[in-house]
């Protein structure tokens, strides 16, 4: 899953950005108010942490631009402002949830995953596609009933096709969804994991889930295709 963090303060930002990582998040970070809207309004995000007090656009500035789009993706505030006022104004203009600062980071990852599970695409906790199961809440994933050991990267591209099994994903498309943005355009490393994840899903079964389109991407289908 793909998470844009908006936070000015640098500090702040870095421990965020290390404990989502070890998640198994993918992290894209902007410490203005218009790198974060340029990213939000290009990406699709599963998840947007918006501080209310950046420099250029604010954090709710921001939120109205993405709600005036449509953008349903579940926006949690993350503001020292704790006024009863500003929360008021910020969930009548769309956020889904309101962290004040200080926080611990624990609390902060429990309202990520519970905004993750609300989210509007496909956020069941399970994912099934023909045998293969995905929970998506332990992160465990078997394939008829026996366990699969994954890295944290192989997981992240697994669960983002599983998201939508039978749909052909472009390597930029997965780059831009389970990696960050500095690996864009070395798309042969999705290639590599897609190897990793053949190894470990497929090669032990019959029916292969994993799909190459040749010239276009990869997709996860039920085992119906070839």
């Amino acid at each position: 899953m793909r998470i844009l963090l908006a936070e000015d303060e640098k500090k702040v930002a870095d421990i965020i950005v290390r404990g989502l990582k070890a998640e198994r998040y993918a992290v894209d970070v902007h410490h203005d108010g218009q790198g974060a809207w340029e990213a939000a309004s290009t990406y699709d995000y599963d998840l947007i942490i918006l501080d209310l007090m950046l420099p250029g656009l604010t954090g709710t500035e921001i939120l109205e631009k993405v709600r005036r789009k449509n953008h349903h993706v579940p926006i949690l505030i993350l503001t020292a402002r704790d006024g009863m006022a500003d929360k008021i104004k910020n969930f009548e203009s769309g956020a889904d949830d309101y962290l004040t600062k200080p926080f611990a980071f624990a609390e902060l990852q429990l309202r990520v995953k519970a905004l993750l599970r609300r989210g509007p695409v496909n956020r069941s906790s399970v994912l099934r596609v023909a045998d293969l199961e995905i929970d998506r809440l332990s992160q465990n994933v078997r394939r008829a009933g026996k366990k699969i050991e994954l890295t944290a990267k192989e997981y992240a591209l697994l669960e983002y096709l599983a998201t939508h099994p039978g749909r052909v994903f472009s390597r930029t498309m997965i780059i831009e969804h389970v990696w960050d943005q500095s690996f864009q355009g070395l798309t042969n490393i999705v290639d590599v994991y897609v190897r990793h994840l053949r190894e470990k899903v497929d090669d032990t079964s019959s029916v292969k889930l994993l799909r190459t389109v040749r010239g276009v991407g990869y997709s996860l289908n039920d085992g119906t295709q070839t």
